[in-house]
C-alpha cells in the first residue's frame, strides 16, 4: 500500500510519510483528504458560524515583524475600546443573531489584570447569552509577566469571571527556529501549549492553528501538525475534550516589516498543506477554510481539499486583513450560505463547538434583497 492508501484506511501516517506526501500530485493527495473529510463529518453539511471579531486594544509590545495592526501606546491611533463601546459591538452582532464574539487584542502592558476581569464581569452582566472567546496565549504570557502569576491561576479567575474560551492564535509555525525569525519576541512554542493545555484542563474551549509562509520547510510544517496533533491525543486522554477546530491561512506581508522577506504562500500551497492537515490530524474532525486570506473562490475549492467548514462572519476582522491590505473584513450570512449552496453543500448554522444550531432557508435567504452596506462602529 502506498502512503494515500494507509491515510483513507484511517491509519496514523508517520513524519516521513507525511513528508512524502508534498511530493506527490495535489489532485491525488486532494482527493484522499475529501475522502477522509467524508468519513470524519457529514458528507453532504458545511458548516458556518455567526460571530464577531473585537480587538479591544491595538497597542503591545511584542512587534511581531508580521503585524501591521499593533501600536505603541505613544501612536496616535493607538487605542483602548471602552466597556460600553465593546459592548455596541456585541449588540450590532446580536442584531443578526449572532452569540459568539472572538475578543483579541495586543499585549498592552499598561492594563492591569483586573480591567480584564471588569471587563468580562460587565460583558457576561450585560449580555448573559453570548459566549466570550478571548486573550490569545500570546495575552495570557503577558499578563504572566505582568502579574507574576501563572497561566494556571489567571485562567481560573477569568473563568470566574466570564471566560468561555481561548483562540488559538499565535501559533503560525510551531517551531522556534521559524518563530525567532519572524518576531523575535514572539511566544514559544513550549509556551503556547503549556497555556493552550492549561485552558484545556480548565474545560475552556479552543481550536488549534497554522500560518504558512515564514519561509519554513515542509519538515517544519509536518513538526507544527505533529506537535498539534500529540496535543490533542493529551488533551482527549486527560480531559476528554481538545481542539474543538483546525484553522489554517497563509501570511500576509503587504503592509509589513516582512513584506519581500518572507515568501507567504499561494493558493496551490494553501490547498495542499489543507489537504495534508486533514490527513494528518486524524483527531480533529473540523477543518475551517480561510476566505479572509484565500477569498471566497478558493475557500469554496477548500471544501474539496478537507474542509468542512467555512469559519465565520467574523464581522470585523482587521488583523489579517490590515497586514494584507485587502478588504475582506466581514461577511455576511448571505455570502457564505451563498458560497456553500454553490460549492454543492448543504449550509448549516453551528455553535462553537460545531453543533449545528439550525439549517437556514437558502432559497430565502438568496432571494432576499441584500443590505445597503453600512459602516461598521
Amino acid at each position: 500500500m502506498d502512503v494515500l492508501s494507509h491515510a483513507v484506511a484511517g491509519e496514523r501516517l508517520s513524519a516521513d510519510e507525511l513528508r512524502e506526501l508534498y511530493s506527490l500530485p495535489l489532485p491525488e493527495v486532494a482527493a484522499a483528504a475529501n475522502e477522509l473529510r467524508l468519513k470524519r463529518s457529514n458528507p453532504q453539511v458545511v458548516t458556518y458560524l455567526i460571530d464577531r471579531n473585537i480587538n479591544y486594544t491595538n497597542i503591545c509590545n511584542v512587534a511581531c515583524n508580521f503585524c501591521a495592526f499593533y501600536r505603541t501606546g505613544k501612536q496616535k491611533d493607538a487605542y483602548v475600546l471602552s466597556f460600553p463601546q465593546i459592548g455596541q459591538k456585541i449588540e450590532e452582532l446580536m442584531n443578526i443573531g449572532g452569540r459568539r464574539i472572538l475578543m483579541q487584542g495586543g499585549v498592552n502592558p499598561d492594563l492591569p489584570f483586573e480591567w480584564y476581569l471588569d471587563l468580562l464581569r460587565y460583558l457576561k452582566q450585560q449580555y448573559p447569552e453570548v459566549r466570550i472567546d478571548a486573550f490569545s496565549p500570546e495575552e495570557i504570557l503577558g499578563l504572566e509577566k505582568i502579574t507574576g502569576r501563572d497561566s494556571l491561576e489567571l485562567l481560573t479567575r477569568l473563568k470566574e469571571a466570564g471566560l468561555d474560551g481561548l483562540p488559538g492564535a499565535g501559533g503560525e509555525i510551531l517551531v522556534d527556529e521559524v518563530r525567532a525569525k519572524a518576531a523575535p519576541a514572539r511566544i514559544k512554542s513550549s509556551d503556547w501549549f503549556r497555556i493552550l493545555q492549561t485552558a484545556q484542563g480548565l474545560g475552556l474551549y479552543t481550536i488549534a492553528s497554522m500560518v504558512i509562509g515564514f519561509g519554513e520547510t515542509y519538515e517544519q510544517r509536518v513538526a507544527h501538525l505533529i506537535k498539534i496533533r500529540d496535543q490533542q491525543d493529551r488533551a482527549m486522554s486527560q480531559y476528554g475534550q481538545g481542539f474543538a477546530a483546525f484553522a489554517m491561512w497563509t501570511l500576509q506581508t503587504e503592509h509589513t516589516r516582512l513584506k519581500g522577506k518572507a515568501p507567504g504562500a499561494t493558493a496551490h500551497e494553501y490547498l495542499q498543506q489543507l489537504a495534508i492537515a486533514r490527513i494528518a490530524l486524524d483527531n480533529i474532525p473540523n477543518l475551517q477554510a480561510s476566505w479572509p486570506s484565500m477569498g471566497f473562490k478558493v475557500a469554496q475549492v477548500a471544501l474539496y481539499y478537507g474542509a468542512n467548514d467555512f469559519g465565520s462572519t467574523m464581522l470585523e476582522e482587521n488583523v489579517v486583513s490590515v497586514a494584507a491590505g485587502h478588504h475582506r473584513t466581514h461577511a455576511t450570512v448571505r455570502q457564505i450560505v451563498r458560497h456553500i449552496s454553490d460549492a454543492g453543500f448543504t449550509p448549516a448554522e453551528r455553535d462553537p463547538f460545531y453543533n449545528i444550531r439550525q439549517y437556514p432557508d437558502v432559497q430565502a435567504i438568496l432571494n432576499e434583497k441584500p443590505p445597503v452596506a453600512q459602516p461598521l462602529a
